[in-house]
């Protein structure tokens, strides 16, 4: 396996840090001349969540490349390596959704590039699956599938209410405060019902190690800007205009994946609302799998092998 890490940039020119995973004798990302050597089955780009980074979906590639698969992931301004001058969870002071949804497509058109022809299947978890969602409604016709972990549904009047205390947050404080009130407006209710209740993101993972590996690292967790949570309620409700669903060619494979007790798809009723969204606009290849007990994080579960086997035997049976 090659494993590397690059930089290309955003649409406004913004430096992106982007790791690939590639089977061996695959050319690097970037490198359209493919005069010799393989390639890979198919390409799996990554979107990963908020408040978190690229790097720790290294586990799932390694699987993903023993099957001859690429993958992909950047990490989103604001975000791990992407992140400048220090500002951790800040994408911008205007516009950041649609900087981070048009980031994702220039990835995507590097490696159409970099490897024409070949399937490429985008994966977004959590954040990275409204974005996943908006993107196959723009770029479905260059898609052989789309996979979702740890989506919700339409967040109704908290989305409403979100985004309006995220603007007020912007006029009051700046769009670049950081706003640990908005962070638990999101946050908070996530551990309601977990016991025992060790630490503050328990609702990420049943498996300690995993929870206590996110809290050790430096790029996961943080508290984002205003502008940030601002443009993420703007952006959730964004996704959950029927006009999205419609958008999206009824021929694109589509799987929602999440955890029963995951608290950001309301514990199974986001995901179900979302494939029955895609089934009922006439996609005619929606699956739902929902893992019991299993919480937000599903690359990081106590069942993760179970969860990345499920993913990997959906794409290679369609590509």
């Amino acid at each position: 396996m090659q494993v590397s890490v690059t930089q290309l940039p955003g649409r406004d020119g913004a430096a992106l840090t982007v790791r690939s995973w590639l089977p061996d004798g695959v050319s690097a990302l970037g490198d359209a001349s493919q005069d010799a050597g393989p390639l890979p089955r198919a390409i799996i780009q990554v979107a990963h969540g908020m408040a978190e980074h690229s790097a720790r979906y290294g586990r799932f590639a390694e699987a993903a490349v023993a099957r001859g698969h690429a993958v992909v992931a950047h990490d989103h301004r604001g975000h791990g390596a992407s992140a400048h001058d220090g500002l951790l969870g800040h994408v911008a002071d205007s516009g950041g959704w649609d900087l981070v949804l048009a980031d994702l497509e220039e990835v995507l058109d590097v490696v159409l590039r970099t490897w024409p022809g070949v399937p490429v299947v985008l994966m977004g978890h959590s954040w990275g699956s409204f974005l996943v969602r908006l993107a196959a409604a723009r770029r479905g016709a260059d898609l052989a599938g789309m996979i979702v972990l740890g989506t919700g549904g339409d967040p109704g009047a908290v989305g409403v209410v979100g985004q309006a205390l995220g603007a007020l947050t912007v006029r009051v404080r700046g769009a670049r405060a950081t706003s640990p009130g908005l962070d638990r407006l999101v946050f908070a209710r996530y551990n309601a019902g977990l016991r025992p209740r060790r630490t503050r993101f328990d609702w990420l993972s049943r498996d300690p190690q995993e929870v206590d590996a996110y809290l050790s690292d430096p790029w996961c967790g943080f508290v984002s800007s205003a502008a940030f949570y601002r443009d993420l309620a703007g952006g959730v409700r964004d996704v959950a205009r029927p006009q999205v669903v419609e958008a999206t060619p009824s021929t694109l494979p589509v799987l929602v994946m999440s955890g029963d007790r995951d608290p950001v798809g309301a514990r199974g009723r986001g995901p179900r609302e979302v494939a029955r969204a895609y089934r009922r606009a006439g996609s005619g290849d929606v699956s739902l799998r929902l893992h019991r007990g299993a919480r937000h994080e599903l690359l990081n579960e106590s069942n993760r092998e179970e969860v990345t086997a499920e993913i990997l035997d959906w794409v290679d049976a369609r590509t």
